[in-house]
């Protein structure tokens, strides 16, 4: 039986202005980053449910009850304001639960998490993500700064495994190639350092109730994952072993 997994956010829609002299117009474009991610799950067996950013709005689970029903939840690049604003919330002032303490709940139940890095994951571009102090980052392995947490890293930042024994590096080398950026963060005293990028924490992974959490710090995709990062070898055995030791296996 395949294991199950939800994927919410990665998708962003650019709204550009083209002005030509004296006239100008608008063109609007939607994109979608997880294809690389969800190809790697699901050439290991697993079955992905993906929800962007504007569905899991409305869409994402509202209870530990109705997220049992995934082994794993990931977070990619989708800011806690997306999950604590349901419009219902938004335009029309009704009281749901907060999908942040559900995730919470969710874990300390015996749900997998995974938190994957972004402009507007862990603190994001200008603090905008707003994880830092929420019930999420109870169950995360990694403690947030309360500020903008980017690392912009043109240059490149090479990760290197920290724990070799640990099972979401087994069977891959030593250094992987480089990635372009991630979010500073600190890990939490009891987690496990599984890997980092230049001298900044890349793979944590902790233990929290009967759940698991893994965070990875930096992009599944572009900008931050680079073509020679995604199209590299151990990529999809790298998620899929994040995904099953989330998991519990």
């Amino acid at each position: 039986m395949s294991k199950r997994v939800l994927i919410a956010g990665e998708s962003w829609t650019t709204h550009s202005i083209h002005q030509k002299g004296f006239d100008s117009f608008t063109t609007t474009e939607y994109n979608e980053g997880v294809r690389w991610l969800r190809a790697a799950l699901e050439a290991n067996g697993w079955t992905v449910d993906f929800q962007p950013s504007h569905v899991a709005s409305r869409d994402f689970p509202q209870t530990p009850e109705a997220l049992k029903k995934y082994d794993v939840v990931m977070l990619s690049d989708i800011g806690a304001n997306t999950l604590l604003l349901h419009p219902d919330t938004f335009v029309r002032s009704v009281s749901l639960p907060n999908r942040l303490e559900s995730i919470r709940d969710y874990v300390l139940g015996g749900g997998g998490f995974v938190m994957i890095g972004g402009y507007l994951t862990f603190q994001g571009i200008d603090g905008k993500a707003r994880y830092a102090g929420t019930a999420v980052e109870e169950v995360l392995p990694v403690t947030m700064l309360h500020q903008d947490d980017r690392i912009e890293a043109p240059q490149g930042l090479v990760p290197q495994v920290s724990d070799a024994s640990h099972p979401i590096v087994a069977g891959l080398p030593a250094t992987w190639p480089a990635l372009l950026g991630l979010n500073e963060v600190a890990i939490k005293r009891d987690a496990t350092l599984v890997a980092t990028a230049g001298e900044e924490v890349l793979i944590a992974a902790a233990s929290f109730g009967k759940g698991h959490s893994v965070a990875f710090t930096s992009d599944c995709g572009p900008h931050w994952a680079p073509p020679a990062f995604c199209d590299w070898d151990g990529y999809a055995k790298l998620w899929h072993q994040i995904a099953s030791w989330a998991a519990g296996a």
